[in-house]
């Protein structure tokens, strides 16, 4: 009956460890950290006032720059340091990809701080839209449409 006890005793012992070692706990937070920073910065709403073209690639090029450190740190086996810097370098490229979102493809380039260029003659409806002429728009669209056309490749 003794050697029985012994086994019962030695299971319930067994749940007192840990799941994870400490040296691996750390880094999938560290993951879970980092992915979450990299979604929140893809997914999250936009800026609603885009940051200058300038400050975006001040902050790319920092980020760049810290895993350029981060690099020489792992090749001097400085190993905390690296990690250090590389989750600072992830972190400022997550928010400058956020920050970047904010900005219209459409926007043109900064020129320096100048003057946008004139763009025509402003609308002529007090709304800010402008007037579109429909009744000549059917007229050229009613001549398009009556021109004969070859069909296309018919000339090889």
């Amino acid at each position: 009956m003794g050697g029985r006890l012994d086994l019962l005793t030695a299971a319930v012992d067994d749940r007192l460890e840990m799941p994870l070692p400490p040296s691996i706990a750390w880094k999938l937070v560290l993951v879970v950290v980092l992915v979450g920073g990299i979604l929140v910065s893809a997914c999250a709403r936009a800026p609603r006032r885009p940051l200058p073209r300038v400050e975006l690639r001040r902050l790319v090029l920092a980020a760049l720059t810290l895993y350029g450190v981060g690099v020489f740190a792992s090749l001097t086996h400085h190993a905390l340091l690296a990690g250090i810097v590389y989750v600072s370098g992830i972190a400022a490229c997550a928010l400058a990809a956020w920050l970047s979102r904010g900005i219209d493809p459409e926007d043109p380039p900064d020129d320096g701080g100048q003057d946008p260029p004139n763009q025509g003659p402003p609308p002529d409806d007090p709304d800010g839209v402008p007037t579109f002429d429909w009744a000549a728009f059917e007229r050229q669209f009613r001549a398009y449409s009556r021109r004969r056309r070859e069909p296309a490749g018919a000339g090889r």
